[in-house]
């Protein structure tokens, strides 16, 4: 048993209540699984609220990922994917991640191939921006392709 002005030792359960008790602290098993078990003697509500704070930050430090769209059609033009490419950078400088994608209508579906190197085409655009998280599949109607922004040095 140790605590807040207490001496560490080995006592049994009933003195150690009175000593916490004294204090008017509580007596808190740490470890209850040890020979003996461990115990301290704490302001159990202090010790609550500093687990909470301490939570409270590293959930404050923490990033919080957003991910961006860009959809295209499977005969997209040059003009187009530029302009789609410029916003995609924008995002990835911004640390979002992207999710680019063909979406598929109709007969246009015989175009799966179309889709894919238009993906491929987005990555190798990207690729001293973004890195590859899932490389093209598709899902339904839609031809998907992941990106994470590389770590900046």
């Amino acid at each position: 048993m140790t605590g807040e002005n207490v001496e560490g030792g080995i006592f049994k359960t009933s003195i150690a209540l009175k000593k916490a008790e004294e204090l008017q602290l509580d007596l808190v098993e740490i470890a209850p699984k040890a020979e003996p078990p461990v115990c301290r003697i704490i302001d159990y509500k202090k010790f609550l609220y500093d687990q909470k704070k301490k939570q409270k930050e590293l959930k404050a430090k923490s990033q919080k990922v957003t991910i961006k769209e860009i959809r295209f059609g499977p005969n997209t033009d040059e003009h187009d994917f530029d302009f789609k490419l410029k916003h995609a950078k924008k995002f990835l400088e911004e640390g979002a991640k992207l999710k680019a994608y063909v979406f598929f209508k109709g007969r246009s579906i015989l175009f799966k191939d179309k889709g894919q190197i238009l993906l491929l085409k987005f990555a190798q655009e990207l690729e001293e921006l973004a890195k590859v998280e899932q490389l093209p599949k598709m899902e339904g109607k839609r031809m998907i392709m992941m990106f994470a922004p590389k770590a900046k040095k």
